[in-house]
Parts: C-alpha cells; structure tokens; sequence
C-alpha cells in the first residue's frame, strides 16, 4: 500500500460500468468508508478520448489517455480494468501484475481467452485478481465459489447468464407467444439489447461466462472454442408454446457437469422441467443453479448486468483488496489456477440424453412413418409425438420428444430426415436436461 492515509484507485474505461464505479468512488467515498473502515480514492481514470459526453461528472483533471500514468505510479495501489475487449485491455492487466499491483476486470472475454496466463502471472507475482463482476453481474457467483463452498466437491453447474436471450424467450412465452423478431426489437428499444447483439443471441457471451466458471468450480480452464455453443435464432414461438404443452421451459444456458475426470461444458437452448428452479428465472435476470455434495442444490438469482449490478461487484471486489492491502495478506483466497483432476473435456457427440425435435413435413401418408424409420436406424427411440394443426402451405409441424440417445446419433439421423423432400424446413432440436 503506497499511501498510509488512503487507497488510491486507477480505472481504465469509463462507460455504463466505470461511469458506476467513478461514481461510487466520487459521491459515496464516506458511505464506503463508514461501512467498511477503508479510504478510497479515485486517483487517475485512462479513457480513450477526453472529450466525450460521460455518465457520470468527474473532474477532467482525473483524465488520462495514457496508460503509464496509471501503471507507472507508484502512489496507485488497485487497478480497476472495465473498458472491455480484449486487447488492449490484456495488455494492460499484465502490466499491472507486473508492477506489483492488484487487479479487478470485469473482462469475461479476457478471462475466458487469456485467464490461465493471467492467473499464472499474478501468482508467480503474489498480487491478486478479483473478477466477481465478470460473470452474472449482481449475482456473488465467483465470492460464492471461491469462498461459500469451498469445501464443497462441485458436481454441476447451470447458468442462465444472458439477459438478453433470456428476457426474448421470456417474451416469446407470454400468452399466445411473441416471435423471436419481435422480442428481439423490444429488447433493443428497452436497452436490454445491443444494437448487433450477436454475441448474446450465439451464446457466445455465455460461453466465456461459463468458461470462467468451469475455472473456478472444478479447475479447468476450457477456452471458448472447446466449448460446443449453439444460440437461440432458429427457436419459434410455437417451439416454446409446444414445449410448456410437454411440461417444459426453454432457457439459454451454459452448463458445465463433472463426470469423473471427464468435463461436459456446452451452452445451447435446454428444456427445463417447468417446476425446475432455473424456469421461473424470467426477463433479464440471470439464475446459476450448484449442486454441491455438502449443501446439494442451490439457486443464486439476480440482476446479471448493467451498470449498477456490476458496479456493486466491482466494489464488492474493491473492498475485499483494500482489505488485503491494509492488513498485508495478498492472496488470501487462492487464484483459480487449473489443477489436473479434469483430465478431457467431452466432445459434443459423445453426450447423451433426451430430445425435442420438431420437422415442418408435407401433409401425405407415409410421411411420419419414414422419419420414424429413420430415427429407429439410428437408435433413437421416441418417446411421444404430436402433429400438430394443419398450416395453410400443406405443411405440418410434427413434435417429437424422445428417450435417452447420443448427440452423434441424433445428428446423423437429422441429416437424413433434412435430405427428404417431405421435410420442407431444416428440423429443430432441442436437448433436454433435468439439471
């Protein structure tokens, strides 16, 4: 700590989360002082143009578009990295390790890509990082693992982790049903959405979420592209509408399971049981079911993002490194580091479990019968079938939900029953979980 009288912070990004933060070290220093015995100072905050409307007021002089003057100062004891991407930001959380300081990131993306090398460097320099507002921004997911249960031997974890998708195919479920399209437009005009929210509707911002949390849950640090991802574009009102028909509800979620030492991590849409914890998380609010073998299941649930849920992680993180500047015990909680319990992560085709398919079929005879076929070559045995009312274009929906079977077998068997001429629209599948 370079100043006995205070702890100064650098910030670099000052956007819908660091406007938060700059904001709570600005207008509440006394209430964090008074709640936790710590003195904080914003000292510098690094942004990429000075001259630009901001969030939050805050005294140009605090202004840098210069890096060094952050890293470089001795008197700056946290780094605070909330300007997202990741380069230049993995850049400049090096930089801070190397200089001795410690870190908070909410940079998902970074941890998920880069975390093992960061993680490496920050131990062999005995400085911590903290990343709570990384992942389910509100939510104390990453305290919970990495403190609550430690003594727990996690078995599985699932997330609802985008608000976004979450709050469409809440949307989509209401009622008679809205259509993806039109929920999609209201997410954006309410500001749920990004103006291209591809990362979101792909899965892919809940595949770096999930990767962090594999880390921390069973030591394995999976990269994005290990991770089978499969978004939310081809789901249908009518897929939500006939899912809830069938008992069920359909979520986004990333999902990581520990089968010895074997690691299933995936994220694509999931049929849940409607009485399951994880389907009564609606709108934008995300949900990471745990199951531990000491406190067996758990649900922790709140807002996952926007800039003041993730401002109070950033803080939360903030107050638990001043803590461990003032009393001189860096590392207190160990650093995710991998450990080598996990030895493989599953491929996609070798999982096996429950589907929903649904084929868009010409209304002739025969039809149900050759898809049936087909299925039973490959293995797949169907548990129930619905046809559906007939459309206007001759064409039926024709809803399946099948028994246990392999991912590669359903592929195959979807493959051949897209090649049929009776089969007018590429089939949807869906994957079923009990969690």
């Amino acid at each position: 700590m370079a100043n006995n009288e205070k702890i100064n912070v650098g910030l670099f990004g000052l956007g819908t989360v660091g406007s938060g933060v700059a904001h709570m070290l600005l207008s509440r220093r006394e209430f964090l002082e008074r709640r936790t015995g710590i003195p904080f100072a914003l000292k510098k905050v690094c942004v990429r143009r000075l001259k630009k409307p901001r969030l939050v007021r805050i005294d140009p002089k605090l202004l840098t578009t210069r890096a060094d003057e952050i890293l470089n100062d001795p008197d700056i004891d946290i780094v605070v990295e909330v300007m997202g991407g990741i380069h230049p930001a993995k850049e400049i959380v090096l930089q801070a390790i190397a200089a001795g300081k410690p870190v908070i990131t909410a940079n998902k993306a970074l941890l998920a890509h880069h975390g093992d090398e960061i993680f490496t460097a920050a131990a062999n320099k005995g400085v911590d990082v903290y990343f709570e507002s990384s992942v389910a921004g509100g939510i104390p997911i990453i305290k919970s693992l990495r403190e609550g249960l430690v003594g727990n031997d996690i078995e599985a974890l699932y997330g609802i982790l985008n608000g976004t998708t979450n709050f469409i195919l809440t949307e989509m479920s209401r009622g008679e049903g809205r259509s993806f399209e039109s929920a999609l437009k209201e997410a954006q005009e309410r500001g749920y959405a990004e103006e291209n929210p591809s990362l979101d509707l792909k899965g892919i911002d809940t595949a770096h979420k999930i990767s962090v949390l594999a880390l921390l849950a069973f030591g394995k640090m999976v990269r994005p592209d290990q991770i089978y991802v499969e978004g939310i574009q081809q789901i249908t009102a009518n897929d939500v509408r006939y899912a809830h028909d069938f008992g069920y509800t359909i979520k986004l979620l990333g999902i990581a399971k520990r089968e010895g030492e074997q690691l299933e991590i995936r994220v694509h849409p999931t049929l849940l049981p409607n009485n399951h914890l994880l389907s009564s998380v609606n709108g934008v609010y995300n949900g990471v079911f745990v199951k531990g073998d000491l406190v067996g299941e758990q649900l922790l649930y709140g807002q996952g993002a926007g800039r003041f849920a993730t401002t109070s992680a950033v803080i939360s993180d903030l107050v638990d490194l001043g803590r461990n500047l003032i009393r001189q015990t860096p590392q207190r909680i160990p650093l995710p580091l991998p450990s080598k319990r996990i030895r493989r992560v599953r491929k996609i085709g070798e999982m096996e479990g429950r589907y929903y398919f649904r084929f868009s079929c010409i209304d002739r005879p025969g039809v149900l019968a050759t898809i049936a076929r087909i299925l039973g070559s490959h293995r797949i045995s169907i548990a129930s079938v619905v046809q559906k009312d007939r459309r206007r274009e001759h064409i039926v929906p024709v809803v399946m939900m099948t028994h246990d079977a392999k991912e590669k077998d359903v592929q195959a068997a979807l493959a051949e029953i897209n090649a049929l001429q009776a089969v007018r629209r590429k089939s949807v599948s869906i994957r079923i979980d009990r969690a």
